[in-house]
């Protein structure tokens, strides 16, 4: 199961016990929000998607979407999500649990400046019913990113 991969992978830096396994799905934004009780900005959403045959994830801010002409400006194509059915084959991850975390080699992860504004943040753990609370800088470190992007609108005025 994909959580315990996302569990073995933080129990190499003693950090498992972070992790929160819910009652409730927290398989979207609003409901990881309400599971988390906090801002739904404040959930670090991962977003799956194909650039020339490689698998991208993109974490950003609960409340950012992604921002056509910005994705097409920064991978020089554009936006192509990853079908449903294909995102736990090629990411490592299912559906609701797509989380930066214990992915398949041939990810690269990339954290959105939407998610700067926030000292800490909520990623899923692998699984529709969980999540660990990390700070900007724990998030970069366990990661394992390529590098932040600026790919998201609507989450400031600055940023429409």
């Amino acid at each position: 199961m994909s959580i315990e991969k996302v569990k073995a992978y933080f129990e190499k830096y003693s950090m498992e016990d972070r992790v929160r396994e819910f009652e409730v799905s927290s398989a979207t934004v609003e409901l990881a929000a309400q599971a988390l009780h906090c801002e739904p900005c404040r959930i670090a959403k991962t977003l799956s998607f194909m650039v020339n045959d490689q698998p991208v994830l993109i974490v950003a801010a609960g409340d950012a979407k992604i921002d056509n002409s910005k994705y097409k400006a920064a991978f020089g194509t554009k936006a192509k999500m990853i079908p449903p059915d294909a995102v736990e084959d090629s990411i490592g991850h299912g559906i609701g649990g797509v989380c930066p975390f214990a992915v398949k080699d041939n990810v690269k992860v990339y954290l959105d400046e939407s998610l700067k504004r926030f000292r800490t943040v909520f990623p899923a753990c692998g699984s529709s019913n969980s999540a660990i609370e990390l700070t900007i800088e724990e998030l970069e470190k366990y990661s394992l990113y390529t590098a932040w992007i600026n790919v998201c609108k609507g989450w400031n005025e600055n940023n429409q």
